[in-house]
């Protein structure tokens, strides 16, 4: 793709961001919604291999079909109460429709099974605007009528999606699918605290972001995308790693790193709110979970290809390492003890 078409597609995908968590009218939010769909579908098929082409019309399918239930859902809403104000939606009808199309959006249990074959069909770098960039908006717009939703389906999709995100992932190898399951477990993290700590539920967000981030920008730099070649990376570059390892631990959440915070603060609210039983069943769901993020973490650095072996072995190179990985990895390991003013915040 020549630099400049990049240039474009980038550019759209931060208007029609930008455009969404910034309007408060629903058609401006489904304009930029649109806007970042068509952005992203030449990024996602650029590689011209049958699964980035398969993994763009997915794509292109399933926001198209969310978008317009969110339409039918802010015109059912404005018929009856005349408003199009985002923050007014007060219609059940159009409540549920926008439920469904936002949880379509993000990939939330049931209507999850696109994001791990879209995932899969693009590079690592698409793999990363997809997960983080491209749920801002449908996630700022969930917090945004986070008053009008039905707190037993959201808790129930919440609970679906971490169960689901958690199993799935165990019997997964390839990387950038077992992270999509990762992803759809964190969802249902943010979900099931949405209603009840709507800025709770953002700095989760915000944070699997910072944590997700150098781990796909590691597995872009090592071009490791098997769990097989994952045990021969730490040949390229072993410092990048030993960090993949730690960045990990974090995202399971895991103390004293960073993903434990968001974890403690959710269950912390959860029991506040008479819902002890939810907190339970979340924090072991995250249990499977854990278990796939332990088995990459010593994939990463403890495990030796045994010796008889067909592939090649990737001996150390001097190989250039992308500057974001280190900013990453620091904040997404060491922010636990900046917990009291994040508390303070919220």
């Amino acid at each position: 793709m020549s630099p400049h078409a990049n240039l474009i597609f980038s550019t759209s995908l931060i208007l029609g961001t930008t455009i969404t968590i910034s309007s408060n009218h629903w058609m401006m939010a489904w304009t930029g919604l649109e806007i970042n769909t068509l952005a992203i579908i030449p990024l996602i098929s650029k590689n011209h291999h049958p699964r980035a082409t398969e993994a763009a019309i997915k794509y292109f399918l399933i926001q198209a079909t969310a978008s317009t239930l969110l339409l039918f859902s802010s015109t059912i809403n404005a018929w009856h109460t005349g408003q199009w104000d985002i923050t007014q939606l007060t219609q059940p009808t159009a409540s549920l429709l926008l439920t469904t199309a936002i949880a379509m959006k993000l990939g939330l249990v049931p209507f999850h099974f696109w994001f791990p074959e879209v995932l899969q069909g693009s590079n690592p770098t698409t793999a990363l605007l997809l997960s983080t960039l491209m749920k801002l908006p449908p996630t700022t717009i969930m917090l945004m009528v986070s008053h009008s939703l039905n707190p037993t389906l959201m808790a129930t999709m919440a609970i679906l999606s971490a169960a689901v995100g958690g199993w799935m992932g165990l019997n997964q190898t390839q990387l950038r699918k077992i992270l999509a399951f990762s992803s759809i477990s964190h969802l249902g993290w943010i979900t099931i605290i949405m209603i009840y700590h709507p800025k709770l539920a953002l700095m989760t967000f915000y944070l699997y972001c910072l944590m997700t981030t150098p781990i796909f920008l590691t597995i872009s730099t090592t071009k490791s995308l098997k769990l097989t070649t994952m045990m021969t990376s730490w040949t390229k570059t072993p410092s990048t790693n030993a960090a993949l390892m730690i960045t990990l631990l974090s995202l399971a959440g895991l103390p004293p790193l960073t993903g434990f915070l968001p974890k403690w603060l959710i269950i912390q609210e959860l029991t506040k709110q008479e819902m002890t039983t939810m907190a339970t069943i979340i924090a072991m769901l995250s249990l499977l979970g854990l278990f796939f993020y332990l088995r990459l973490a010593y994939y990463s650095t403890i495990t030796l290809p045994p010796s008889p072996t067909n592939r090649i072995k990737q001996w150390h190179v001097n190989k250039t390492t992308n500057i974001l990985i280190p900013i990453f990895t620091s904040m997404s390991t060491l922010l636990l003890p900046m917990s009291p003013m994040i508390l303070a915040v919220l």
